[in-house]
């Protein structure tokens, strides 16, 4: 049984996850080692959002102020009809309600400052390292080894290496991503070439236009909200890898999928798909993690722990993957640097793993919610009340938003003593 903090870690991925929880270790004077295979000269593409929870812990690592003047600051997504009539809206920040606004950024932005802290704290990443397997856990620490044939050995092992995780192997063998049936299909469109129906500073974005097809998002992402984001969802048969490649390849394909609903949607959807530059064109298939038993390692010594999609990948309707594993990280941080003997890390570990789920559950539930609104006329019509999103009472996402999820950890460990 382990009844002190550890004296180092090994994270697998330097990723937004992996990134996030080398700082928050060594906020906590916890040494930690990253590995990654791809060099940072591999380019992320497209944008994502980050709401106050995720903002609030950027903010711990002095990073918020240089990300929010790098990326599109806003409150709501406005639900609008095919008529143009707004519906209802979705908060995704608002500095009244949760002291921060929504900030949309572009990720290689993200990764940018998130490498850059890591470097000026002399957090080691080695690049270049393709992890296989674990070769032994004991109470000693967890011996691991990567394709070129070298071991490493650290007191803990954390995977944060995505939701096609490796290290998940040790932990859950059997399972793998599951696909959810649709597919989110995106261009960037410069705003200046959309036709509003109003003026373009008094027509609100980001906004999402329901139609009989589905719906349509238009979302700003860069600082001067010139650059628009663009794009629906659609049913599609799963692919392999290949396949997926493939897929995004040709642009022909994407771009009439895209159009495929042209006459049904509104001037503006239409000007946007009149203008789309093709090799912009994206794809996001929606795959999920079934949820796991575990995040840790079995037997007794509970070396091998995985975070982020790794442990729990979520669609990005509600923008919430990449806070989650900034939450997951922050808090498996905080949990580390207060094992003790009354509260070791193997039972420690366990209240972690369940308060950290029952979290996700509610943003997967949620989720649910906003992609159910999403879906095509007849199928939403099909939908009970309760089953889509509806707005209600104001700071009704405070459960979300403005939770202090490290102090509910030292709660924990500290009741405990």
């Amino acid at each position: 049984m382990s009844v002190r903090p550890p004296k180092s870690v090994a994270i697998v991925g330097a990723g937004l996850t992996g990134l996030s929880l080398a700082l928050s270790l060594h906020r906590l004077s916890i040494k930690c080692v990253l590995y990654e295979l791809r060099y940072p000269t591999t380019k992320a593409g497209g944008a994502l959002m980050l709401s106050p929870n995720a903002l609030r812990i950027l903010e711990s690592h002095n990073l918020y102020t240089k990300l929010s003047q790098q990326g599109y600051s806003f409150e709501t997504v406005a639900f609008q009809n095919d008529q143009g009539k707004t519906t209802d809206s979705y908060y995704l920040g608002s500095e009244q309600l949760y002291e921060y606004k929504a900030l949309r950024v572009y990720r290689q932005v993200l990764l940018d400052e998130l490498r850059q802290k890591v470097t000026e704290l002399a957090i080691p990443i080695v690049y270049g390292k393709k992890f296989t397997r674990v070769l032994s856990e004991s109470t000693e620490g967890v011996v691991f080894e990567f394709a070129d044939g070298t071991t490493e050995k650290a007191d803990l092992l954390v995977g944060a290496d995505g939701i096609h995780s490796t290290v998940r192997k040790h932990i859950a063998s059997d399972v793998t991503p599951k696909y959810s049936g649709t597919v989110a299909i995106t261009c960037a469109i410069q705003k200046s070439k959309l036709n509003f129906p109003q003026s373009p500073t008094e027509y609100y974005m980001p906004v999402s236009i329901y139609g009989k097809a589905g719906a349509f998002v238009m979302a700003p992402q860069d600082v001067t909200g010139s650059e628009v984001l663009a794009g629906t969802q659609i049913k599609y048969p799963e692919q392999d890898r290949a396949g997926w490649d493939a897929f995004l390849a040709n642009k022909e394909q994407l771009l009439e999928l895209l159009r495929a609903n042209y006459g049904t949607w509104p001037r503006i959807v239409q000007s946007a798909l009149d203008n789309v530059p093709t090799e912009t064109l994206g794809i996001w298939p929606y795959y999920v993690v079934p949820k796991l038993a575990d995040w840790t390692s079995p037997g007794p010594n509970k070396r091998v722990i995985i975070i982020g999609d790794a442990a729990h990948a979520i669609p990005p309707t509600a923008g919430q993957g990449a806070s989650q594993g900034f939450e997951d990280s922050f808090t498996l941080a905080a949990l580390l640097a207060n094992v003790s003997p009354e509260a070791p890390l193997e039972e420690s570990l366990g209240w972690w793993k369940n308060m950290r789920q029952e979290r996700v559950d509610q943003v997967i539930a949620l989720t649910l919610q906003l992609n159910n609104a999403r879906l095509p006329q007849a199928e939403r019509e099909k939908l009970t009340t309760s089953q889509a999103w509806q707005s209600g009472d104001a700071g009704e996402l405070a459960w979300l938003y403005n939770r202090r999820i490290e102090e509910d950890v030292l709660g924990y460990m500290n009741g405990r003593k």
